[in-house]
């Protein structure tokens, strides 16, 4: 009995050992993960940026409004002319002409621009002046005949009326000197008609003198030997 039980007592054992190896010799080994690696920092991002003109029409001499706003910018200009901007804001700009502006952002991840143009309107051509009519014919234009009635030395209110606006004329060019002429038809003798005519030019003579004409600036003369405007 005691043989048979320490023999069935070692195979036990044995077969015990080798479960045991056998169990070890099963399990795998652990397999080491790979390390972790970090991730790249993202790109910066590129810039924007936008630019108005208000208003974008203008007269010469008047203003314009310029806006703009950016994103991702550090540093900003506006050309021609302004210069250094913040991220976003406005400024007056008066051009002489039709000009184009350009705004710059730059910053980590690169730059942009925008533009914005103001149109000057041309002012209208400056009419060419009319030509000034020369004292001759001013003188034709605006210097009065005066009329008398038949065989007669008296002013009519007609011949007074026309000798008014010459007044204003020779008022107007005191430069000017005339000659007053008097004329009469072809009736009556020629003796007759040279003191009419004398009387006629005297008369409106005295007309302008009241009117205030200085009378070194009139000399009469008989219309028989020269043709005159009175």
């Amino acid at each position: 009995m005691k043989l048979v039980s320490r023999s069935l007592y070692r195979a036990g054992l044995i077969a015990a050992l080798a479960a045991a190896v056998f169990t070890l010799g099963c399990t795998k080994k652990p397999v080491a993960a790979p390390p972790t690696q970090a991730a790249p920092p993202p790109a910066p991002a590129r810039p924007t940026v936008t630019l108005q003109a208000s208003p974008a029409t203008i007269n010469k001499g008047e203003s314009s409004t310029l806006s703009w706003n950016s994103t991702d910018a550090t540093e900003l200009s506006i050309a021609p002319e302004v210069g250094a901007v913040t991220a976003q804001g406005s400024t007056k700009v008066t051009p002489s002409d039709t000009t184009t502006y350009t705004i710059t952002a730059t910053g980590p991840g690169g730059s942009a621009s925008a533009t914005a143009t103001v149109t000057v309107n041309a002012p209208p051509p400056t009419p060419a002046p009319a030509p000034q009519p020369s004292l001759d014919e001013l003188f034709l234009k605006e210097v009065r005949d005066a009329y008398f009635d038949y065989d007669k030395a008296d002013l009519r209110p007609d011949a007074r009326a026309a000798l008014t606006k010459t007044a204003e004329f020779l008022k107007s060019y005191p430069q000017i000197k005339v000659t007053i002429e008097g004329h009469c038809d072809e009736r009556g003798s020629t003796e007759y008609n040279l003191g009419l005519g004398d009387r006629r030019a005297s008369a409106v003579k005295q007309f302008l003198v009241s009117l205030g004409i200085s009378p070194d600036r009139l000399s009469t003369v008989n219309g028989l030997m020269r043709r005159a405007w009175c």
